[in-house]
């Protein structure tokens, strides 16, 4: 590991003033969980750490509107167990109990983990090309060892993807993150268009910029308690990242009929997938496996594997319809 300065702030915009002056070589740290493996391997070496662990982040409060404000440095483990989340965003404590393991998520928080990067064999080989972390030099994973990577959203830089749980159920969620920049400057960002896809700029994995922390994430009032999945498909069942994930989140009339329905995908692009378009057609309808399919085949539009990851295609489709089933009570049937 290379050396480094330390520096402890006690302020919001003492941190972010702190970071402007040398944006590029400064980086936040909290957690710490994915930051200090990415220094231990020379894929980043910061000049200088900025630990933002006594900032007052941590609270997890309701909205004016119904909905809950969760800040930067809660913990995924405090923000899993709370009570209000699992009452009433299920969804996002079944993918956060999901990842990592239960060390991991006592330390891990979640500013950091809408924040991390991927898990590319290639971005942690210094030693291989990877335009993700040394940009213009190529994409060993393209030709190469890609059973992990990406089949949606790709392009001929990079086919990394986004290993987040947390952040699939956020983007189902449609949570908005709050970041504040210098001078006071603040900003909220929908989970849609935090994460970027990889295009020409694959070094880029989101829309923050460089002097801007991110301080709260914003969940709307809730309207899926009752009727939610998190399917993780992964090698072994604890501290593995998925292959494919899927979050379903089902809202049921009355009538047994479909009246709201969220999918995201984890697992198989560069930012938590999802298309809002995919899924109004169950609107209305009574949940059924052959509309749950025709979901999953809009979903997967243009999916293309590399080779070694092929059977992700197939693999999405099977999780996406088994998480929609779980989400209507039907997975008794599958």
């Amino acid at each position: 590991m290379n050396p480094f300065t330390y520096q402890r702030v006690a302020s919001t915009a003492a941190a972010i003033q702190a970071k402007a002056a040398h944006p590029e070589s400064t980086r936040f740290i909290a957690g710490g969980t994915n930051l200090l493996d990415l220094m231990k391997e020379s894929v980043l070496r910061p000049q200088t750490l900025i630990d933002i662990t006594h900032l007052p982040l941590d609270g997890i409060e309701d909205t004016a509107d119904g909905g809950l404000r969760i800040g930067a440095l809660v913990s995924n483990a405090d923000l899993a167990w709370h009570p209000r989340v699992q009452a009433d965003y299920p969804l996002l404590s079944q993918a956060l109990l999901a990842g990592a393991s239960p060390q991991l998520r006592n330390m891990a928080t979640t500013g950091g983990n809408l924040l991390q990067r991927t898990r590319c064999y290639y971005f942690y080989d210094i030693g291989t090309p990877c335009n993700k972390r040394a940009p213009g030099t190529g994409c060993g994973a393209i030709g190469g060892v890609n059973r992990i990577h990406a089949i949606l959203g790709t392009s001929d830089q990079c086919i990394a993807t986004h290993p987040s749980d947390m952040c699939v159920a956020m983007a189902a969620l449609e949570a908005r993150i709050h970041v504040e920049g210098p001078d006071g400057a603040r900003r909220t960002i929908p989970m849609a268009d935090f994460h970027r896809l990889p295009g020409d700029t694959p070094e880029r994995d989101t829309n923050l910029e460089a002097n801007e922390l991110i301080v709260a994430v914003e969940l709307p009032p809730p309207q899926f308690q009752a009727h939610t999945a998190y399917f993780k498909i992964r090698d072994r069942r604890s501290y593995a990242f998925a292959l494919v994930s899927a979050a379903a989140a089902l809202q049921l009339r009355d009538d047994g009929r479909i009246g709201a329905a969220r999918v995201a995908l984890g697992g198989v692009a560069h930012k938590p997938w999802r298309k809002p378009e995919a899924e109004a057609p169950l609107v209305g309808q009574l949940p059924a496996e052959a509309d749950f399919g025709a979901v999953a085949t809009s979903l997967l539009e243009g999916a293309k594997g590399q080779g070694h990851n092929d059977f992700k295609i197939e693999m999405a489709r099977r999780t996406i319809v088994r998480a929609l089933q779980k989400a209507a009570g039907l997975e008794e049937k599958a």
